[in-house]
């Protein structure tokens, strides 16, 4: 680390010191620093993401960690997921089916996140479920669906097993 570098995230930034000049080219690579500006993720995430194999960087010689730009979009694709539910092992397969070799392209991202479709579409019935028992449990007052005689007379969801059978199928 040179004597002039920080080691705290929250030091002031000197928007002329950090200013790419017009008609520069762009770095090839990003630190962490720049990804985790860039991408709006904490420095934690992004090294909790390369350990997870959702992202991979290469270490200088210094042991500093430097991301391709397309890590950008990766970055982004996993917040989006993570957001909408996705569970990070089925990202992670995704991820495994982009190109290693270049930027993934609209068509890429596509193929992807196809198959989750059916899969949202099925917890999202499963909450427009929820919401619609849910009021009328609420409605009642009794707040109980293991002793409600409207939504479950007589407890026979219990043959069912534990937990909530009702919404999940069990």
């Amino acid at each position: 680390m040179s004597p002039t570098s920080s080691t705290s995230s929250s030091a002031p930034r000197d928007p002329e010191r950090d200013a790419v000049p017009a008609g520069a080219p762009l770095a090839r690579e990003l630190t962490i620093g720049q990804l985790a500006e860039r991408s709006g993720v904490a420095h934690s995430a992004l090294r909790y993401y390369e350990d997870e194999g959702l992202i991979t960087s290469r270490r200088t010689s210094g042991n500093q960690r430097r991301y391709s730009r397309d890590t950008l979009r990766r970055v982004a694709f996993i917040r989006v997921s993570q957001n909408v539910g996705i569970p990070l092992a089925t990202i992670r397969a995704a991820l495994a089916e982009l190109p290693e070799n270049r930027t993934p392209t609209p068509e890429d991202w596509a193929r992807v996140s196809a198959g989750w479709r059916a899969d949202l579409d099925a917890r999202i019935a499963v909450l427009e479920q929820l919401r619609n028992g849910l009021t009328e449990c609420i409605g009642c007052g009794c707040l109980s669906l293991s002793s409600c005689q409207l939504a479950n007379p007589n407890d026979v969801l219990s043959r069912n097993g534990p937990g909530p059978c009702r919404f999940t199928g069990c």
